[in-house]
This record gives structure tokens, C-alpha cells and sequence, in this order.
């Protein structure tokens, strides 16, 4: 049977809503059909920023609250996407969401995505799947990444290669003729769009210019390189619960350095800790991928291909555009549920077994 799956994200960039319409075959192929974007109100940014960051006084009435404006900008999105399409809600078999990530404990036995489904089953009208880290931690599992799944069954070649993903954190999927593994890295987008914020009051470093403008540090360099995390063997994952401005802050100290140099040596950073983590953990791979919004920084891809000994691409070479992978891997992971077939890759991420992810809210 044919099905038609709308991916939903909002990651940890906190730049809003993007939605994917996805069509699958009786035979499981997938055709694009078109995307959706929409920035989230500033308030609401702040909100969620503060829940990740444990910044906020009453968190549960401002978690209910988030989760509230969460569900209505999902519905917005997935409505302004039906309308330039020219299709219903009958027309689509189920929203497949991620949610908001607030808090990723895995080694407590929580992952905490911001997420109100009912409400967005009744907004649209439409199926609701959710939830789909939970299941993968009560298996021992870290609940992250679950991307590699997805990127083994679209990208995966003849080579050797690996595929990272960009976002407020970066993840890397080593695809090989033997196994498939993937693990967080480390920071993405995080640390630079927290500093551009403070420094510039933009949301984030557009197009790389602002770290262009200044140089590498080294010295900042080998301390950010120290931390811990780095050298974790995997399966591994990460969040703001380590990587914010107040760990980058830290390690500034009293110092005094150009804002640009600081923009500069974090988009080194996250070009660095992906590609010693490759040369670590996959040395034999050659050739990279990229998707997420770090694919559109010129200046990162830039870096990747300073720091990677092999050669980097976007994953439109490969026939996604990159701000589409994330969205198309979690509407694949909804058809996973729907066909009750497992969407985990216990090798990523160290669960017993492989297990069916998500949970249904019906229309």
C-alpha cells in the first residue's frame, strides 16, 4: 500500500519547524514531494532555550505551555505544506515528529522531546507518530543517533564512506561494507549560532561570513579539544547538556579575544572533532557526505576538507538536498512503525536489540 509520510523536525539549532512530505511505494521506495519551513516566534525560541538550558524558573508550567506552541507551529507548517501542494489531510497517512529536544539523558534512562501530539492530531486531522527515541533507551540504549539507520538504507555504495549530519550537534554515520556505525561528534551549529547571537544578535554565522572575517586560535583550540567527550569510545551521544555558551564561556576565561576569532575557532572545532572521530573510528573512509545546515556554511565545508584527507561532498550528490535528510529520516522511521519493523541500529546505539520506535496518536 502506498503511504504518504510528513517528516517533522525542530532540532537543536532552535531555528524552527521544517516539514517533508514523503511518498512511499507498496515496495518501500521513496519520492520527495516537497518541503515547508517556519521560523519559530522569538518568544518561543527563548522558551525552549531556556528548557535546554535550565534556565527557567516554573518548568513545568513553561514546558506545558512550550509544548502547546510547539504542537501549533507543527500544525502551521504541515497546513502552509498541504496548501503548496494542493493536498488534504485525507491525502496523508501520518505525521511522523521528532519533537524538541530539552534534555538527553540517556544515561539516566530519559530523552526529553517537547512534543504535545494530541493537540497536533486534532489541529490537522492527521495520524500523529512520536516518541521514537524512548523505546531504544528502555532497551539500554542512548536513544541517539537514529539517523545512521535511515542513512545506511538511502546512502550506503559500493565505498566505504561516511555521512555527517550538522545540525546543533553534529552525527556521523560510517557506512562500510561490514557494518554500519554512527555516534554525536560533538558540537555543530550550537556553540557558533550561541556566540553569534551574543556577539552580533544574529541567530546564527549566515553563509560563514562572520568567521571568515577572523582568525584560528590555537591555544582556545587545544583546550575546546580537551574536553573529555572527545575521546569517548562510541556508542555516544550529546546534547546542550554539555556543549552551551556557559562550557565555551568557561574555557574563555578572562581572556579577550576578537568575537570573530572565537566564531572562527568553533567552526574549526566542529570541522575538527568529526574528522579526528572519523580518522579514529573509521580510517579507512575516504569519502564524506554532509547534510544539515552546516552544508550550507561554505566556510565549515571549507574546513571539513582542510581537516578530512579524503574528499567531501554534500549529500545532494548523492540525491537529498541536505536540509532534507533529517526530515526524510524520520518520516521513514514513521513508516518503519507502520510496517512493525524495527527503526534502531543496536550497534549505534548500544541497545539489547533491534526494536520498533514510536508510538501512534490517532487523528
Amino acid at each position: 500500500m502506498s503511504r504518504l509520510i510528513i517528516g517533522l523536525m525542530s532540532g537543536t539549532s532552535l531555528d524552527g519547524t521544517d516539514a517533508l512530505a514523503v511518498r512511499f511505494s507498496p515496495e518501500g521506495r521513496m519520492t520527495r514531494l516537497g518541503r515547508a519551513h517556519r521560523p519559530f516566534p522569538a518568544d518561543l525560541r527563548e522558551t525552549l532555550f531556556g528548557l535546554a538550558t535550565a534556565r527557567l524558573t516554573d518548568e513545568i508550567e513553561r514546558a506545558g505551555e512550550a509544548s502547546v506552541a510547539l504542537a501549533d507551529e507543527y500544525a502551521e507548517t504541515v497546513l502552509e505544506l498541504l496548501r503548496k501542494l494542493g493536498l488534504s489531510a485525507r491525502d496523508v497517512t501520518a505525521l511522523a515528529v521528532h519533537g524538541q529536544t530539552v534534555r538527553h539523558r540517556p544515561e539516566k534512562g530519559f530523552s526529553l522531546q517537547l512534543n504535545h501530539p494530541a493537540r497536533l492530531a486534532e489541529r490537522t486531522g492527521i495520524d500523529v507518530l512520536c516518541d521514537f527515541r524512548a523505546r531504544d533507551i528502555a532497551a539500554g540504549g542512548q536513544g541517539a543517533p537514529l539517523v545512521p539507520a535511515f542513512h545506511r538504507a538511502v546512502f550506503a555504495g559500493e565505498e566505504d564512506r561516511a555521512v555527517l549530519n550538522v545540525g546543533g550537534i553534529a552525527n556521523v554515520t560510517i557506512l562500510t561494507k561490514e557494518k554500519t556505525e554512527g555516534f554525536d561528534t560533538g558540537p555543530g551549529n550550537m556553540l557558533l549560532d550561541a556566540w553569534c547571537q551574543r556577539e552580533t544578535g544574529e541567530a546564527f554565522d549566515r553563509d560563514g561570513a562572520f568567521a571568515r572575517k577572523g582568525r584560528l586560535l590555537p591555544e582556545l583550540l587545544d583546550e575546546l579539544l580537551s574536553d573529555p567527550y572527545f575521546t569517548l569510545p562510541p556508542p555516544k551521544s550529546t546534547g546542550r547538556e554539555t556543549f552551551h555558551l556557559g562550557w565555551l564561556t568557561e574555557r574563555l576565561g578572562a581572556r579577550r579575544f576578537a568575537p570573530e576569532d572565537v566564531a572562527r575557532t568553533l567552526t574549526v572545532l566542529t570541522a575538527r572533532t568529526a574528522t579526528d572521530a572519523l580518522r579514529r573510528w573509521a580510517p579507512g573512509v575516504a569519502t564524506l557526505f554532509v547534510c544539515g545546515g552546516g552544508a550550507l556554511n561554505p566556510l565549515l565545508m571549507e574546513e571539513l576538507r582542510n581537516a578530512f584527507s579524503g574528499s567531501v561532498h554534500s549529500t545532494e550528490a548523492l540525491g537529498i538536498h541536505p536540509m532534507d535528510v533529517e526530515c526524510q529520516a524520520f518520516a521513514w522511521l514513521g513508516h518503519r512503525f507502520l510496517e512493525g519493523l524495527p527503526g534502531n541500529l543496536p550497534a549505534v546505539t548500544g541497545a539489547r536489540g533491534e526494536r520498533i520506535l514510536g508510538a501512534l496518536y490517532p487523528r
